[in-house]
């Protein structure tokens, strides 16, 4: 890619000074080029960016990092040098930029909800979990915002709040990790205290009914998803909306898996017709779409995250 060495260099040179010394986050280390282990014990190589985006996301991140050079204590210049380095994959390098900001402005709720998602991404779903949680403590008595996307949807309008997020996130971090309870738990919190936009509502409904069912409530499962329609006009989470659809038994899921130029939709589709093939007792077929997500590159996906973590317990659970 073009400039890709150039951007690492400055980028690397420019993180080390911002996050030495006792402030720097204790990841394992890994080699060169390498982001993280996945759960089944894989080697997750720093994911390489399409050309028409990357040279957008590269521009933007050396935007971000000219900013963050004129004054690196100003909470959004740090927010948003993390945010463009994981744009660029580089999620080890965007958690120590918000570590440095939980250092830098300690009480401001957003370098934990930022480094919890990227936690995700790396598989440290229990870490994830305790950054979402100190995010909740600090925003308590704060009013909900408005959260800019660093990737806008085709009509550039956001759909999601810092309280959004934070919940959404944290129920997935609990849900990927096998803590049903605690996934419903959260999303009943932002389902109830939130005024969600319908995009994010549906997101949240999609991983709540999910966490119903895999947590055996069936009966509070379907009434979770009785009033979402399939005509609900909404901005960009058309994927979750259809495989609510799928849930209810109006969309056709085999017809869905057809595989699209969209990969990370491909992940996000198959494993929710995999789950919903799972959850009707049909694992056979529920591994085999999953294991179709892992032999693609979107490793960061949650839908790829997702399928690994069960694949990762059956494999636990078959060697028992």
């Amino acid at each position: 890619m073009r400039n890709f060495v150039i951007t690492v260099l400055v980028f690397v040179a420019t993180i080390s000074a911002v996050s030495c010394g006792e402030n720097r986050v204790d990841l394992p280390p890994m080699p060169s080029g390498v982001q993280s282990i996945s759960l089944m014990g894989d080697t997750l190589y720093t994911p390489e960016v399409s050309p028409e985006l990357f040279d957008d996301q590269n521009e933007k991140f050396l935007e971000a990092l000219a900013d963050y050079r004129v004054d690196p204590e100003d909470a959004e210049n740090i927010i948003w040098l993390g945010r463009r380095a994981a744009y660029l994959g580089e999620y080890r390098e965007a958690i120590q930029i918000f570590t440095e900001g939980t250092y830098k402005v300690p009480e401001d709720p957003r370098m934990f909800r930022h480094r919890g998602h990227r936690y995700i991404t790396l598989r440290y779903f229990d870490r994830a979990v305790r950054d979402f949680e100190r995010a909740e403590e600090l925003m308590r008595n704060m009013p909900d915002v408005i959260e800019p996307d660093g990737l806008p949807n085709e009509l550039n309008q956001p759909v999601s709040t810092l309280k959004s997020n934070v919940w959404y996130h944290k129920g997935l971090a609990h849900y990927l990790n096998g803590d049903y309870q605690q996934a419903i738990n959260t999303y009943e919190k932002s389902l109830n205290e939130l005024d969600l936009t319908d995009d994010m509502q549906v997101a949240t409904l999609y991983w709540y009914y999910s966490a119903l069912k895999r947590g055996g409530q069936d009966e509070q499962a379907g009434h979770a998803i009785e009033n979402v329609t399939a005509d609900m006009d909404l901005i960009e989470n058309d994927v979750y909306l259809n495989l609510i659809m799928v849930f209810k038994g109006l969309f056709d899921p085999e017809r869905m898996m057809e595989v699209s130029d969209d990969s990370l939709q491909n992940a996000t589709l198959w494993y929710g017709i995999g789950n919903w093939h799972y959850m009707n007792g049909r694992e056979e077929r529920a591994i085999d779409i999953w294991n179709q997500i892992l032999s693609t590159d979107e490793w960061a996906a949650f839908g790829y995250i997702a399928a690994e973590a069960e694949m990762a317990r059956d494999s636990s659970t078959s060697s028992e």
